[in-house]
């Protein structure tokens, strides 16, 4: 078999149906329009079976947890009356230490039921982690394939510790540098071992962090009596939004606002060799964020089921220096020490908190956990040996790869809006390019996946001279 990367790559559809066991062209319409709900109905799952294979995989029912000193310091800096009250999902709690634990459980569940005898994925973070736990239970061989350094060799400290852990729990990781080969080497893997693709992207992933979303309804009611007024999600690839809405919807028919959060890193490439080792998270930042709200389908299935776009009400981003000042927030006032990438979200929560009335409720809907390379200290540390400049001032003045900048006033830390319109319009115009004609359907998939009406659709599609076939 030719497996030159051309070749590979254009064998890569037939290799996902046989890995993943999803046979995607049965969604596609003409032209653009496929079938979104139908491909996340026919994978089966519903609430109480997730809950169920959660419970028995030691994942999910993670505590609620009120930051109350974190409360009191926004309501500090708050106009009178106002500072909602904060809470934290603790999803660290989670075999495995993050909310991926969910996406892994369901993911492997069904790699075991139908016979595969491994599952491999591609993930430099938390999830690598997640899959090689869940594996283990189920008695599952587990590769991870792992975008670790750039071309000098050096690998960041945080992917390296997720590596350890991934070997902890008896996977084999197979570590690569910055760039095509990480999509190429696992399209090859998958092809080799006949493994089950247990990716972040399928229907699977995706319906993992549904009980998530319903635990945070659930959850509140039992604490405060009341459901929450705004979901603050950590952003990257979009799972993550998908699969909490999702759930939230499926046990409150009250409106939740859910708001993503993404760290910002403007200016740097992911692909970049060069700017690997100048951001100092490998995840829930803008580099991803912004590219699979716009283009989901940009992942490693043909079809991706995390489609943030189709849920997401607000999305903003926070400083790689607030994200650090809030970590060490949380455990030096709530006795609480997390991740920094979790803390994307409590990082925007703080400044959202502000917005609301004293009465309101926030919910930061997830955090992770920390050790070694992942700790804030580490990542700072590596920061500085990369020639990053570190400083007490107005965050709003740090330049990624360039400066990391905690606020030397509290009052400082501010999360910045993204325009969502703008965002959706691009999807649309992406989606639209080279078409002549389009079909009524195609008019209403465009509509549901950036969650617009039908005009604003047709408007744009106007202005490109774009046919409607009646």
């Amino acid at each position: 078999m030719n497996n030159s990367y051309e070749a590979v790559m254009a064998r890569k559809n037939e290799i996902m149906r046989k890995s993943v066991g999803i046979d995607y062209s049965l969604y596609e319409k003409k032209y653009i329009n496929f079938d979104y709900e139908q491909m996340m109905n026919d994978c089966g799952f519903e609430l109480d079976e997730i809950r169920k294979i959660q419970a028995d995989s030691g994942v999910g029912q993670t505590p609620l947890k009120e930051c109350k000193n974190i409360t009191a310091l926004a309501r500090k800096i708050s106009k009178p009356g106002y500072g909602a009250r904060i809470f934290i999902k603790d999803e660290a709690l989670n075999d495995s230490g993050s909310f991926k634990a969910r996406r892994a459980s369901i993911s492997c569940y069904q790699a075991k039921k139908m016979g595969y005898k491994g599952v491999i994925a591609a993930t430099s973070g938390n999830y690598g982690a997640a899959v090689a736990s869940q594996a283990a239970k189920y008695g599952l061989k587990c590769i991870i394939v792992q975008e670790c350094y750039d071309s000098k060799g050096v690998g960041q400290p945080e992917i390296i510790e997720k590596a350890r852990a991934c070997e902890a729990y008896g996977a084999e990781v197979v570590q690569l540098s910055v760039g095509p080969e990480l999509f190429y080497k696992f399209l090859l893997l998958l092809e080799e071992t006949g493994y089950f693709n247990a990716s972040l992207y399928t229907p699977y992933g995706i319906k993992g962090i549904e009980s998530l979303g319903a635990e945070l309804i659930e959850d509140s009611i039992k604490l405060t009596g009341k459901e929450p007024d705004m979901v603050v999600v950590t952003n990257a690839g979009g799972g993550n939004l998908t699969g909490t809405a999702r759930g939230i919807q499926q046990v409150t028919n009250k409106k939740i606002e859910v708001v993503g959060s993404s760290v910002n890193l403007l200016g740097l490439h992911m692909a970049s060799d060069t700017d690997f080792n100048k951001k100092s998270f490998t995840t829930g930042h803008t580099g991803f964020g912004i590219p699979f709200l716009m283009n989901p389908d940009r992942s490693d299935v043909p079809r991706s089921a995390a489609r943030a776009l189709r849920y997401i009400n607000r999305y903003v981003t926070v400083n790689q220096g607030e994200v650090f000042f809030m970590t060490e927030a949380l455990s030096i006032l709530e006795g609480i020490e997390r991740g920094p990438a979790g803390n994307t979200s409590l990082a925007a929560a703080f400044s959202l908190a502000q917005e609301l009335s004293e009465d309101k409720i926030i919910i930061v809907q997830e955090t992770e956990y920390t050790s070694a390379g992942k700790h804030h200290q580490a990542q700072l540390a590596f920061a500085r040996e990369n020639g990053i400049c570190i400083y007490f001032g107005n965050p709003q003045d740090e330049i990624p790869g360039k400066s990391i900048v905690f606020p030397e006033d509290i009052s400082l830390l501010k999360a910045v809006d993204l325009d969502l319109e703008e965002i959706k319009e691009k999807y649309i115009i992406n989606h639209i390019k080279g078409l002549k004609r389009m079909t009524k359907n195609d008019v209403e998939f465009l509509s549901k996946e950036t969650n617009t009406s039908i005009d604003f659709v047709e408007k744009l599609l106007k202005q490109k001279n774009i046919e409607v076939e009646a």
